[in-house]
């Protein structure tokens, strides 16, 4: 009697910390980020951007979607509105390179290009991947869809590049750095985004971030580089 309780001790012994192993794996990852500021005075301002990620990698696939919005007034006066919603699956073929497709959904209400949508897939190579550094290279085709703010509206064939760069500077602040690049007939997207992080407490972390856009052939009066900088609180979970 003896002998099996002690068996049974050990094997319970060995056991729990393997499951507890187990349930620390999670499949699920993501973030969520805000950022306001408001100002008062000779005239009134207000800047709300959000954003939300959300990743699931079930062995050699990751599936991810992210959605940003941007919105800002001035004395009551919008001055700002765009959404970004995007989907990206990878399926991995070694520890260096895999496959990838995206959907790609862009509206901005103050901009000569009203919405845009793109389907592409293509290849990805992990040039650099070590605890310091980490540098993604992609490369893509397909398809992209305009509507404009003339009511025209565009269809063509495109080429994608993406380069993503990640720095970790300590235990607590990393710095990010990525461009992507649509090239079609009608119109090169271009968008760069350059973030530094410093953890707080916990996962909550304070994102300093710069993106610019830009679109080769817009309509008259327009311009064609948008700059966007923010300030926001992040949580990754």
């Amino acid at each position: 009697m003896f002998r099996r309780s002690l068996l049974a001790l050990a094997m319970v012994t060995i056991a729990v910390p393997t499951l507890a192993e187990e349930e620390e794996v999670s499949l699920w990852s993501g973030k969520a980020t805000i950022g306001y500021l408001a100002t008062s005075g000779n005239t009134d301002n207000s800047n709300l951007n959000t954003g939300f990620e959300l990743a699931y990698a079930p062995g050699k696939w990751t599936h991810g979607v992210q959605v940003l919005a941007i919105y800002a007034t001035e004395s009551n006066a919008t001055t700002a509105e765009a959404y970004d919603v995007g989907w990206k699956s990878e399926r991995k073929l070694s520890d260096e390179n895999y496959l990838f497709g995206r959907l790609d959904w862009r509206k901005d209400r103050f901009s000569s290009f009203e919405t845009q949508a793109s389907q592409t897939l293509g290849y990805g190579r992990r040039l650099i991947h070590s605890d310091k550094y980490k540098l993604n290279l992609e490369v893509g085709a397909g398809a992209r869809q305009s509507d404009l703010a003339d009511g025209s509206s565009t269809s063509e064939t495109i080429l994608r590049g993406g380069l993503n760069f990640a720095w970790t500077l300590s235990e607590t602040a990393e710095f990010k750095q990525g461009l992507v690049v649509e090239a079609g007939d009608d119109n090169t997207f271009s968008e760069s985004i350059t973030e530094l992080s410093a953890r707080l407490v916990g996962n909550l972390a304070l994102v300093a971030s710069y993106r610019v856009r830009h679109n080769s052939d817009v309509l008259p009066l327009t311009e064609k580089t948008d700059t966007r900088a923010a300030l926001s609180l992040e949580y990754l979970f």
